[in-house]
């Protein structure tokens, strides 16, 4: 069995790469990827507007409250609450439909919205939450009407404004933005290429070398943005993801060290049991898929 966790693709038939669900509607549809834990390929924006629900994204446990906003970018697994009365909505959009520039792309990958720098960024926006519901109003209108030339760039417009409304937002409930700096920089692309390559490199030099950094330099910046040594980032992603799999697959121990660049089962349990201090098996038990 190959030990891998499927990743959910945004909707072929939608086009332009954007869609606004009623989170009634799609909680009553009971949709498979609903029932379980889902890693997707696009971004996802919930945004409560009654009630409350408990979400889980990647073993963190999130309550979303009236005018809660959790964003959830491409490839973190998210669990939906299927057991609370809550309303709202849903924003979905892929990076191809935001990035229409080179000052968007840079926003979507430097926004403390879905940043994964930090926890899990939920914003509280109950003042607003008349103005983000007439924004979500807008996207569904707008994506009513027929394709023409503009709807891309008009929906993009109002997704942006929405996110920047996000922003601010969470600045005014205490959130003290990174500075933009050379250390900032280098953290971001070192977990860039943490990201794409965490299964086949664990090493602190391979990734300084690609960054073209002293491995001082880039142990300076994490532990300045991060509070944490490169290594222990490196670290951290290979338990996030070896969590993942023995949570929400039923791959063999075996499997999962292999898929993740463990050469012998042995390797991989005791590394796994430094990290967390459970061996594999002590962990699935108690999150079974």
């Amino acid at each position: 069995m190959a030990a891998s966790l499927p990743t959910v693709a945004f909707r072929p038939d939608l086009a332009v790469g954007l869609e606004v669900v009623a989170l009634r509607r799609l909680l009553a549809s009971k949709a498979p990827t609903l029932l379980v834990p889902v890693r997707a390929a696009f971004y996802q924006v919930i945004w409560v507007r009654h009630g409350q629900a408990l979400h889980t994204v990647d073993f963190q446990r999130v309550v979303l409250g009236p005018g809660s906003l959790l964003f959830v970018g491409p490839g973190r697994v998210h669990t939906f609450d299927l057991t609370a009365e809550y309303e709202g909505q849903l924003l979905l959009f892929t990076e191809a439909f935001f990035a229409r520039s080179d000052a968007a792309t840079r926003f979507l990958h430097t926004t403390s919205l879905f940043q994964e720098l930090r926890d899990v960024p939920v914003v509280l926006a109950d003042r607003d939450a008349a103005v983000f519901a007439t924004l979500l109003a807008q996207l569904a209108t707008e994506l009513r009407q027929a394709p023409d030339a503009y709807q891309p760039v008009v929906l993009q417009n109002v997704v942006h404004t929405f996110l920047l409304l996000a922003e601010r937002a969470q600045r005014q409930q205490g959130y003290r933005p990174l500075d933009r700096s050379p250390q900032l920089t280098a953290t971001v692309r070192f977990r860039a290429l943490v990201e794409q390559q965490f299964q086949a490199e664990r090493s602190v030099r391979g990734y300084a070398a690609q960054l073209n950094l002293p491995e001082k330099r880039l142990a300076q910046a994490t532990a300045s943005l991060l509070g944490k040594r490169p290594k222990q980032v490196i670290d951290e992603r290979v338990t996030l993801e070896a969590k993942r799999l023995l949570a929400h697959t039923h791959a063999s121990v075996k499997e999962i060290g292999f898929a993740l660049g463990f050469g012998e089962p042995t390797n991989f349990i005791k590394y796994f049991r430094r990290q967390t201090r459970l061996t594999p098996t002590e962990f699935r038990e108690r999150h079974v898929a």
